[in-house]
């Protein structure tokens, strides 16, 4: 398995990683990004196929990045427009892509990404940052902090736990979004940046992974940080 995580990914985190026999393909560091998430996989780049091992990336992305990428036989896309600073150029890549649905404020989405996505059903949200808003639990089963995506969602008959906002880490900024706090590591088991008995609804979360037999696997001692997702293929 191979995971792709932001650049400044501690030396305790990869290690992590490694025990689990995962690689890791770091995301470079965007200059063109404010420095929260400059580095954010769900940021620059978004898994299009896992089966195919088909990804897609924002169009000027180091070529080092690429080159990883073959080494690995990943098949890649690049988007159409170009990451900026600023909302909502920043989120053109920022969607959550299900099994079947694929969850985003479709009026900034890439149009290579939309074009990628023919067999998804399609759920339209005012949240741009809906990857970083979601964290994935199983199919229709997601936690989120966002009101807005938990209301479209429940009417899609998701399973859904709602925390409020606050509690995790984001370096420069206030605080960091749930969505960018690990990803699934195996049909079972979700890895975190950071330790959920650290976190202020910890327990809750530990329950709702617990009623979906899934295992928290702690990456990290301390708070959760956001590093925009843990995404694996």
């Amino acid at each position: 398995m191979v995971a792709f995580i932001d650049y400044r990914t501690t030396a305790e985190e990869k290690k992590s990683l490694s025990k689990f026999n995962i690689d890791f393909i770091e995301i470079p560091k965007n200059s063109t990004l404010y420095d929260a998430i400059d580095g954010h996989v769900d940021i620059q780049m978004n898994i299009i196929d896992k089966k195919e091992k088909k990804i897609i990336v924002h169009k000027d992305i180091d070529s080092s990045f690429l080159k990883k990428l073959e080494q690995y036989n990943i098949k890649y896309l690049k988007s159409l427009s170009s990451l900026t600073e600023k909302y909502p150029g920043n989120i053109i890549l920022n969607a959550a892509i299900l099994e079947n649905d694929i969850i985003h404020n479709f009026k900034y989405t890439d149009k290579n990404l939309i074009s990628s996505m023919k067999d998804k059903n399609f759920i339209n949200v005012k949240q741009g940052y809906s990857k970083c808003s979601i964290l994935p639990i199983r199919e229709k089963v997601i936690i989120t902090n966002d009101k807005g995506i938990h209301d479209i969602l429940k009417k899609e008959d998701y399973d859904i736990l709602w925390l409020p906002p606050g509690d995790i880490l984001l370096p420069s900024l206030n605080y960091g979004f749930i969505g960018g706090v690990g990803g699934k590591i195996s049909d079972d088991s979700l890895a975190f940046f950071g330790n959920l008995d650290y976190y202020k609804y910890g327990k809750e979360i530990k329950l709702f992974l617990s009623k979906y037999d899934i295992k928290p696997i702690y990456l990290s001692q301390g708070k959760l940080i956001d590093r925009g997702s843990l995404m694996c293929l």
